[in-house]
């Protein structure tokens, strides 16, 4: 496995404390019977909104009043191994690095046996409505990002 984003896997592996459950849906799969490659980039999608949800982030973002809202500024994944139709897997998120309005969010799909099937990353940047530039986190934001990885979802 050689993603660029991961220097050391059974300690990068080590920084997940969230995970999120999915099964593989047949619509998911290709006629060969595998996961399609667009497919994990919904998986990604799915748990950094729980993710996000459990910061307590995404139900302030979704108030009407609220004057943000979450962009993903680019996202990647790396494959692993191959995955099938039924198969359960874990996507696992974490917040690796924050800046000043950005997250940098690692993901971790893992099967039953907990074997990595998928990795990934991606920035997301905190954008202000009304102007669409970049909205800096406030100082408690940035302390939920780092207490995340202490639950498991």
């Amino acid at each position: 496995m050689r993603a660029s984003y991961i220097n050391d896997l059974e300690e990068w592996k080590d920084g997940f404390g969230f995970a999120v459950p999915v099964t593989v849906r047949f619509s998911e799969t290709d006629m060969f019977g595998h996961l399609n490659n667009t497919v994990p980039f919904t998986y990604f999608e799915f748990a950094r909104t729980e993710y996000f949800k459990h910061l307590g982030l995404m139900q302030c973002w979704l108030e009407r009043d609220s004057g943000t809202i979450p962009v993903v500024a680019d996202l990647q994944c790396d494959y692993a191994k191959q995955v099938y139709f039924d198969e359960e897997l874990h996507i696992h998120v974490k917040a690796e690095n924050v800046g000043r309005s950005s997250v940098d969010i690692h993901y971790m799909a893992t099967d039953r046996q907990g074997t990595v099937c998928l990795t990934g990353r991606g920035t997301i940047v905190q954008m202000a409505k009304a102007t669409g530039k970049s909205e800096p986190w406030a100082e408690a934001d940035k302390e939920l990002f780092g207490l995340a990885e202490q639950a498991v979802g």
